[in-house]
């Protein structure tokens, strides 16, 4: 079990060079062959595309990362539901089952109590 997820890490940090590799050498090129002919900028090296990438990601991603960015979808998803009447709940449910293809496989779900 921990040789799998020795496994498992030794491929995601493969994974993360080769993508940073290969980000750096598009960066590179794109640059060297354009701004130079264009502008009169001096080419660059590989560690200073890298660069750029690293400072574009500061300036423009941020450092926040993506964590929890489907969840914004869901807490909006979840007050129109407890927004809504049953019935618009139910008309929700047999479109979404109509949609998915699932109307003739699966049973209807138990009517909600009425309170």
């Amino acid at each position: 079990m921990k040789n799998r997820w020795l496994l498992h890490g030794l491929k995601f940090v493969a994974f993360v060079v080769i993508a940073v590799t290969v980000l750096g050498a598009v960066v590179m090129g794109l640059w060297n062959w354009l701004l130079p002919a264009l502008f009169g900028w001096p080419a660059i090296g590989f560690w200073q595309a890298i660069g750029l990438l690293v400072l574009s990601k500061i300036l423009f991603g941020g450092l926040r990362g993506r964590h929890g960015h489907g969840m914004h979808w869901r807490g909006r998803m979840m007050e129109r539901w407890e927004r809504m009447t049953p019935e618009e709940r139910e008309k929700f449910r047999a479109g979404m089952r109509g949609r998915c293809g699932h109307a003739a496989h699966h049973a209807d779900p138990a009517p909600e109590a009425k309170a």
